[in-house]
This record gives C-alpha cells, sequence and structure tokens, in this order.
C-alpha cells in the first residue's frame, strides 16, 4: 500500500439533535397531526399547497418549449425524421447519461426515426465527455447528426470540431456552462444561464424527457405522424436516472418520480423486469430508497468495472433469456465489485488503525480499483466522521485517481480544500460533498499536507454533528395506519429527506450484530410496544458504540420509519440515525 496519513489521533465533535422548525398550530381538518408536523417543520402550510404535494399531477408539468433553443433542436430532428439522416446519440457513462441515453432511443423508435445509434465513452479507459476521436468515428460512420445526453455543455472545441467535419449536433444537459456556450444547432440546458425555464432541477433524463415530449408534440400538431407514444411509459428510465443523480425532488422531479415509481413497478424492459425480481422488488410497490439503494448501484457497478457489460444493455435487452442471462452477469459483476471493495477497505482500515488519521484521511494504493474508490471513500468516511480522499494508483503512469467524501451535517466542502490543494492535483471537480481528484504520485505527501493543513483548522471551526428531526412520535404514534398517510409524502430524496422523528426513552431490548457493522435492535416501550430498528454503520467514535450496546438500556432514538417487505409479507421497522442515553 502505497498511503498518506497523519499520525495523531482522529478528532471528535459533540453530536446535536434539534427539531427542523416545530409548528404550534393544529393540524387541518383530516390530516393527521405528525404529517403536519412534518409538512408544516418544512415550509407546508397552505391547504392547496398540501394537497398537490400529496398528490402531485402529471398536469403541473411546465411546457417543454419554455427550454431555451428547444424550438431549434426540435426543428432540427424533424428535418432529419423527413431526410432520413442517419443519428447518434452521445451519453455520458453513469446511471443518468445511460437512463436518458434508453430513454430517448426508444422515443425516437416510437416516433417514426429508422437509422439511430449510440454512443458511450468508457468510464476508466476514455473518461467523461465528448471526445474528438469518437467524433471522427462517428461522422466516418456516416453519422449526421450528433444529440449528446447529460453532458456536452463546455465541450466548445470539441462541437467547433465536429462543425468543421459536417456533423450537426445537438446538446442536452444539465451541468453548469463555462462563460462561452459550443456553438451547436442547438443547446438545451435549464442551467445554460439565460435560459427562463425554471427547470433547473432537471438532470440528464428530464432534459431527454422534455425534448421527447417537445419532438412528439411537433410531429402530431404537423401530421407527420398520426399518433403519439404515452409519455408515461417512459418514465421507468426516468426515475432511474433522477434518482442516482441525486437532483432536487421539487416540482417536476417529484410529479415524474412519482408516476415513474409506479412506471418502473410494472416496466415492460425485461432487463429491469428480471433484475428486479432477482433482487426481490418485482411485485411490491417501489420507493425511491428501493431505486437508489438496491437497484441502482447494481448497474453503476458495471460501468465501474468495465468488465464486458454495460447498464445500457439492461435497459435495451428484449429477449427473456437473454435478460436473465444479462442479469446473472449483472449479479456475479456485482459480486466481483463487492470483494474488490472489501479487499479495499481491509486494507485501508488496517493501515489506519496503525496509523490514526489527524483532520482528514488520505489513502491510495495500486490494489485499490478505479472503479471501487469512492465506495471506499463513503465508508471510511462513515465509520471515521472525517473528510475522506481514496485513490487508485496506477503503476504504469504514476497518477492517482480519486474520490473525495464529506461527512455528513459537518458543513466541509470538498472542492474548497481541493482548491487549498490546487498546487499538488493535476485536476479535481464534483460537488460540495463528493468529488474526484487526479495528481502525480510525487505529489501525494504535498496533498495531504495541504488537506490537513485546510482541515485542521475547518474541523476546530465546524458546526458539530448535527441531526435534524420532524417531530416528536411515540413507538405506538408509528404504526401501519400511520404509514398509510406516511407514503404520500413520498418520493424522498435530495430537498425532501425522508422524516426522521424523536422517539424518547426506550429501551433497548435485543441487540443482534449483522454483517458489516450493522445492528438489527428491538425498541420497546412502557406499554410493550416495540418495533425491529435497523442502525447501518455506527460511526467507531459514537458514546454508545465505545461499550456494549446490550448494557446501555434506555435511549433516545431518532428512526425513519419504512415498511420491509420480504416473502410476502410486509412488517413496520426503523431506520435508525441516531441514539443515545434517554435524558
Amino acid at each position: 500500500m502505497d498511503p498518506a496519513a497523519t499520525g495523531t489521533q482522529p478528532l471528535t465533535s459533540e453530536i446535536v439533535w434539534r427539531p427542523r422548525n416545530p409548528h404550534p398550530q393544529p393540524p387541518p381538518s383530516g390530516l393527521p397531526r405528525l404529517i403536519w408536523e412534518v409538512l408544516s417543520a418544512r415550509g407546508f402550510e397552505s391547504e392547496d399547497v398540501i394537497q398537490k404535494w400529496l398528490s402531485p399531477s402529471l398536469k403541473l408539468l411546465r411546457d417543454p418549449f419554455c427550454l431555451h433553443d428547444m424550438e431549434k433542436a426540435v426543428r432540427r430532428l424533424v428535418t432529419a425524421r423527413e431526410r432520413q439522416e442517419a443519428i447518434v446519440i452521445y451519453a455520458d457513462y453513469d446511471l443518468d447519461g445511460t437512463s436518458a441515453l434508453a430513454l430517448l432511443l426508444k422515443a425516437f423508435e416510437w416516433l417514426g426515426y429508422k437509422d439511430v445509434t449510440y454512443y458511450q465513452p468508457k468510464r476508466l479507459s476514455e473518461g467523461y465527455g465528448l471526445h474528438k476521436e469518437a467524433i471522427q468515428k462517428l461522422r466516418d460512420g456516416g453519422r449526421k447528426l450528433l444529440v449528446s445526453v447529460d453532458l456536452g455543455i463546455t465541450a466548445t472545441e470539441e462541437v467547433e470540431f465536429a462543425n468543421s467535419i459536417g456533423l450537426d449536433m445537438i446538446i442536452t444537459d444539465h451541468h453548469l456552462p463555462k462563460e462561452t456556450l459550443p456553438k451547436a444547432i442547438a443547446v438545451v440546458n435549464p442551467n445554460r444561464g439565460n435560459c427562463t425555464s425554471g427547470l433547473s432541477h432537471l438532470c440528464g433524463p428530464g432534459v431527454a424527457f422534455y425534448l421527447a415530449l417537445a419532438l412528439r408534440r411537433t410531429l402530431l400538431e404537423e401530421g407527420i405522424i398520426k399518433e403519439g407514444f404515452e409519455p408515461k411509459a417512459l418514465l421507468d428510465c426516468f426515475v432511474i436516472g433522477t434518482l442516482t443523480d441525486m437532483v432536487p425532488l421539487v416540482d417536476e422531479n417529484r410529479v415524474l418520480v412519482k408516476h415513474g415509481l409506479l412506471q418502473l413497478a410494472q416496466t415492460k424492459r425485461p432487463g429491469l423486469r428480471v433484475l428486479m425480481q432477482a433482487l426481490g422488488l418485482w411485485g411490491n410497490p417501489l420507493t425511491s430508497q428501493d431505486v437508489a439503494i438496491r437497484f441502482a448501484p447494481k448497474l453503476n457497478a458495471l460501468s465501474r468495472m468495465e468488465m464486458g457489460i454495460q447498464p445500457i444493455d439492461l435497459y435495451l435487452v428484449s429477449d427473456e433469456n437473454e435478460a436473465q442471462l444479462l442479469v446473472d452477469r449483472v449479479l456475479s459483476n456485482n459480486q466481483d465489485r463487492q470483494a474488490s471493495q472489501r479487499s479495499a477497505e481491509a486494507e485501508a482500515m488496517e493501515y489506519l488503525r496503525k496509523n490514526p488519521p489527524g483532520s482528514s484521511i488520505f489513502v491510495y494504493s495500486s490494489a485499490f480499483h478505479r472503479g471501487v474508490v469512492g465506495l471506499v471513500a463513503t465508508k471510511l468516511c462513515q465509520e471515521y466522521g472525517l473528510p475522506t480522499f481514496v485513490g487508485s494508483l496506477s503503476s504504469e503512469d504514476g497518477v492517482i485517481v480519486g474520490s473525495a467524501r464529506m461527512p455528513e451535517g459537518r458543513g466541509l466542502n470538498a472542492l474548497d480544500a481541493m482548491g487549498a490543494a490546487s498546487d499538488a492535483l493535476e485536476q479535481f471537480g464534483g460537488h460540495a460533498v463528493a468529488a474526484g481528484f487526479e495528481l502525480k504520485v510525487g505529489n501525494a505527501e504535498l496533498f495531504r499536507q495541504k488537506l490537513e493543513e485546510f482541515f485542521s483548522k475547518k474541523l476546530v471551526q465546524a458546526e458539530p454533528r448535527t441531526w435534524v428531526y420532524d417531530a416528536e412520535a411515540s413507538l405506538d404514534d408509528l404504526n401501519p395506519t400511520f404509514m398509510n398517510w406516511y407514503e404520500h409524502l413520498s418520493p424522498f430524496g435530495a430537498q425532501f429527506a425522508p422524516p426522521v422523528f424523536c422517539v424518547r426513552n426506550v429501551l433497548i431490548q435485543q441487540v443482534r450484530p449483522l454483517k458489516g457493522g450493522h445492528y438489527r435492535l428491538t425498541l420497546a416501550e412502557s406499554n410493550q410496544v416495540s418495533r425491529v430498528a435497523l442502525w447501518f454503520s455506527p460511526p467507531k467514535d459514537h458514546p454508545l458504540m465505545q461499550g456494549a450496546l446490550e448494557d446501555v438500556g434506555r435511549v433516545d432514538a431518532l428512526v425513519e420509519p419504512q415498511w420491509n417487505y420480504y416473502s410476502g409479507r410486509r412488517t413496520l421497522q426503523l431506520l435508525v440515525q441516531d441514539l443515545r442515553a434517554a435524558t
């Protein structure tokens, strides 16, 4: 292992619980108290707003032509159909790019386009974005029009190159642009700066869905086709990509994810259906957590590991028997990914045991597969509660490619940290809590020092670990009748997290350790009402983990209620966010 870390003891901090925004007013007629407290704590007060939130309608969707350049994009696509031009969809390799690709391929097929192919760069060997070599090959292969999905907004040079060789381009993307936009036929991006659509919450599949809606409407209105497809039929793709990209579940995203979960639960795509059957998800109502935590990672592992099968193959396979063979390979691939991840985690943990980290963690190794460094960073960040940077060292060129993760509730920013360490880096980018980086191995020690300098100051100033809860409840309150209402609050995701309830003075009746450092608990009230509760990956420095959980006795708990489906039975269980000794 070729790691770098500091030699001081990890920092710890107080864990603070606070109510989100208590509302003293009584609930509107017919609305249960806990549901009202959740909604009012999140700023929902009028009955009209609450009703629209609980029953999101497709009628609330904005006109697709409100997106800047949508008219230009549609006109070029109508011309391509009339001329029977060869079209290629160039999509990002991640799951929202792949979902957008599958969505648009099906839409073009239903709208009568005859010659449509696709291209996705490989995550590890090619990397993100439009590539001139690929553009040249596509043009040499007879493609006349390229439609990008989930990429291209910063590809000014690549678009100029495409223009120079006679390949027209339509850019659809949602990422932030640079000062100069690519000179494409159309640039459809709600975040392009001068777009007034108000659709900035859409990700790749959302923009692609709106393009399909606009094209469908135009072809119908101009009599080019006599009947269009049912737009809801595309939402199985939309929901996977949107939930994995973690964009805000507000406005159109909330409406379309709500309906998309219903569509995915009855999808006609054999690959998706067989995979859900293998995971025990088929035949049950789907939640956003089912898709984001249980289903999507199996597909994501395919592009991470590059083992001869890609996520798009599962979307497009049409034969049931072939779908089963693909799913068998998906699950085998996922086992390989898990083994690679476990090996890397064990190696990193052993090093950190011998060399305890200080204000941050930076480990790298030539034994770490590049496809799992983000997953390992997440695990270490959860275990230690510290900013974590994990890299894979290439023995061929001495370059470390890695991922960064920030602990929840601390107000720390990975991009700020890497900006302060930019002298040591070749490149970096991403988001505040999850980002990527690249550096030469000769700069590893400098990078470590810069991270320590940055976080040693920031963690002193940082907010204590904070858990926010929506309302106080008893275990008895969290019952099946309540859950029938609770389901109307979903889907949950970015900017509308699952509600958390504070349950006080409950007894830890049973403790059962699970694989991976997780726990299955039985929590009980004095009136003998009990609930099964799962506590995943409690941090090593958590106050209650310093002794045996069985000896703690009574605790206050922050919990998230959820249904568990197993062997045809539905049972209520709680997901523990945090525990502390009863006050």
